[in-house]
């Protein structure tokens, strides 16, 4: 009995995904409310924002409508544009990947949103001292 070999997903159909997350996260809106808004199920939007399903052209101008950005938001950064020859004026400098997984996640979105709630600037540039010298230390 052959076994099928599970296909690894496309990086840009990841980049993408892990966009729609990132704003999706941003607005507050769950899975499922995003899935009731396209007539798909939470698992769907699962699949897409993990780059295990394509997200169709007509799909992605949906979902950036219901998002409220561009379609272009969800290739900012994009692997394939860093990875294969630049095309003269299409790209822009790619934003570090590491910074988008982080927004990512709960806690990067969260943190993001409270210090942007920081109104002193002195006091967020503490903030990033503090966190950089805590990050120093467990590198050694």
């Amino acid at each position: 009995m052959a076994t099928l070999a599970k296909k690894a997903p496309n990086p840009t159909d990841k980049h993408v995904g892990s966009r729609v997350r990132m704003r999706r996260m941003m607005l507050g809106m769950s899975q499922e409310k995003l899935g009731d808004s396209l007539g798909l199920t939470f698992q769907q939007i699962q699949k897409y924002e993990k780059g295990t399903n394509r997200i169709g052209a007509s799909r992605l101008q949906q979902i950036s409508h219901i998002l409220q950005v561009g379609v272009a938001f969800f290739f900012e950064g994009a692997p394939s544009a860093q990875m294969m020859g630049r095309h003269e004026g299409l790209t822009e400098a790619p934003s570090p990947a590491y910074v988008s997984d982080f927004l990512a996640t709960a806690d990067g979105l969260a943190l993001t949103k409270a210090f942007m709630r920081i109104e002193d600037s002195k006091l967020r540039r503490r903030i990033v001292d503090l966190v950089e010298q805590i990050a120093s230390r467990d590198k050694r």
